[in-house]
């Protein structure tokens, strides 16, 4: 966790100055996702994602309407290697991720990744997010069939061909492996820890952006 402690040298500007494409991009225009395959509407469904800390990620999704579990981790490299100050080497091939449990009857998988793409993260950012740099901190869709690769795919094109972003999307769209949950103290770590530094400045705008933009897409708690 040391590394995250240099966000105490970060402004409040610069934050905001973050977080400005995505509210730029998060208007009621923002471009919709693909419907969801047939395959994808049974039971409870699972998509893991990966888009900087897992800190926020997480604590963005879990706010969700249709949102059973969300859980932090790493995806993308080996079960012995799964370990947080490993993975924050950036040589282990995880990136730090989410793995979300949802209803397909009350939130598509579609509109996870359109939170994903307007919220959570800035999709055009090359291996970083805001102060945190490395492969760990990619921007990644781990999809688990292909119906998740179908909807993935056809909404990132969308989404460049509309230039909704000054730059291209960067984001990957991989088959999930395996996913390892993190260690204990990182679960629900923005709900435990809403003073720490870097949830303050990175992470609660975006909290507040989602309420802002989507508030009918929020569960109540």
């Amino acid at each position: 966790m040391k590394r995250r402690f240099r966000v105490v040298m970060v402004s409040l500007l610069s934050a905001a100055a973050f977080l400005l494409l995505g509210a730029a991009n998060a208007a009621a225009d923002f471009p919709n996702p693909p419907a969801d395959t047939a395959d994808m509407m049974k039971g409870t469904q699972t998509a893991v994602l990966a888009g900087g800390c897992f800190w926020g990620m997480n604590g963005v999704f879990e706010r969700l309407k249709g949102v059973v579990d969300v859980t932090s981790g790493y995806s993308g490299g080996e079960k012995n290697t799964a370990e947080y100050e490993m993975v924050s080497s950036g040589t282990t091939g995880h990136a730090e991720s989410i793995q979300v449990q949802y209803d397909p009857s009350k939130i598509s998988y579609g509109t996870l990744l359109k939170i994903f793409f307007s919220v959570a993260h800035d999709p055009t950012q090359l291996n970083f997010q805001g102060p945190d740099h490395g492969t760990q901190y990619r921007s990644a869709i781990f999809y688990a069939n292909a119906g998740q690769k179908q909807v993935a795919e056809q909404y990132i094109k969308t989404l460049d061909e509309a230039r909704v972003y000054p730059a291209r999307i960067v984001t990957q769209v991989v088959p999930l492996k395996a996913f390892y949950a993190a260690e204990d103290y990182h679960q629900k770590f923005l709900d435990k820890n809403p003073d720490y530094p870097y949830i303050v400045y990175w992470d609660l705008p975006k909290i507040a952006h989602l309420q802002e933009i989507y508030p009918t897409l929020i569960a109540s708690r």
